[in-house]
């Protein structure tokens, strides 16, 4: 898979990232999305994202969903493309609850645009990664009838791997 084209001015603003990473991810946007998760944020470096395929370091969250979900491919540097798109071939895709990096500020502004992406999406499960966002969207999720988990998951940083993947085994187990 190509990688997304290249600006010819060194524009790294917010809005030209914004715009990478819309453009990273609707590559690897199934056509049916079978599982929805939503994290809290991109990270604040403007080089790492989810979708983006020359992560050096600190990719947890690709790493950790990869692993929970494909257990016997090898993931490596070079094969993110691959294994995103086995990803999307399953019907699996990841949107952020806030648009841009955190930045302390309340995460509840951002869930009615929230409700509005999941509808557009209309995905079969969601499930919530991290604890915040998890206590921001799940009520309200919940209360339009959408199916989301009720797992708590923690955000699979530096120490909380096993956690993330014991959570995320039951929220995919159906829990």
């Amino acid at each position: 898979m190509a990688s997304p084209p290249q600006t010819q001015q060194d524009d790294t603003g917010p809005a030209e990232v914004r715009r990478r990473r819309a453009e990273a991810a609707k590559q690897y946007q199934p056509s049916r999305v079978r599982l929805l998760l939503v994290a809290q944020a991109p990270p604040d470096a403007d080089d790492r994202y989810f979708y983006f395929l020359d992560v050096a370091q600190h990719d947890w969250l690709f790493r950790a969903v990869a692993r929970a979900i494909l257990p016997h491919v090898e993931l490596t540097r070079t094969n993110k493309a691959s294994v995103l798109a086995q990803l999307r071939d399953r019907g699996i895709f990841l949107i952020d609850l806030k648009p841009d990096p955190v930045d302390g500020s309340d995460l509840s502004p951002y869930v009615p645009a929230l409700l509005d992406r999941v509808a557009e999406l209309e995905p079969e499960r969601i499930i919530l990664i991290k604890a915040d966002v998890f206590r921001v969207a799940y009520p309200a999720l919940a209360a339009a009838g959408l199916p989301v988990s009720q797992v708590r998951i923690p955000f699979p940083s530096s120490g909380r791997q096993r956690e993330f993947a014991v959570a995320f085994g039951r929220a995919l187990a159906g829990e």
